[in-house]
């Protein structure tokens, strides 16, 4: 396989975590929960339904494309990636595959308002959906429906990279 990094992206709601799991297990490598590398200030605007900028979402890129340098045997990681820019920062990190998990914004929005113990609010999925620019022709990665069960993404990442 080509890749040994990969970045599962999209808006809040669309399943990051739940793929990236997936995906991990069954590429037998790491997860990264990317929310997790979050700096205090920034989970602590976002509960305040403040949108991160593209300042403080700089630091947060920059630990997650760093976690990314270090995998030499596979490394799954979650980040909303949302803009190119974004993703050409964890691309300095060597090769990464995207998996852009794509939905609408009355479900992304219904899923986020069942996600109580979530700092996320809902009211910030429309600044997520403003701020998404789709993959590009020439970044590697694919874009698959976030409504398709786990195991279906997973085997569309699977035959994808293969």
């Amino acid at each position: 396989m080509r890749f040994h990094r990969f970045v599962v992206m999209g808006v809040c709601g669309c399943g990051k975590t739940t793929v990236g799991q997936a995906l991990a297990q069954a590429l037998d490598c790491q997860f990264v929960e990317g929310d997790s590398l979050h700096p205090a200030a920034n989970i602590d605007a976002m509960s305040r339904g403040v949108p991160l900028t593209d300042d403080m979402r700089r630091p947060w890129l920059t630990r997650i494309a760093d976690e990314l340098s270090t995998a030499h045997t596979g490394l799954v990681v979650s980040c909303s990636a949302l803009k190119i820019a974004y993703r050409d920062i964890l691309r300095g990190a060597g090769p990464v595959f995207f998996v852009h998990l794509t939905l609408n914004f009355d479900t992304a929005f219904a899923r986020v308002g069942q996600r109580p113990d979530h700092y996320m609010p809902a009211s910030l999925v429309k600044s997520q959906f403003d701020t998404l620019q789709n993959l590009g022709g020439a970044e590697d990665g694919v874009s698959i429906d976030a409504t398709l069960p786990p195991d279906q993404i997973v085997d569309q990442v699977l035959r994808a990279v293969s």
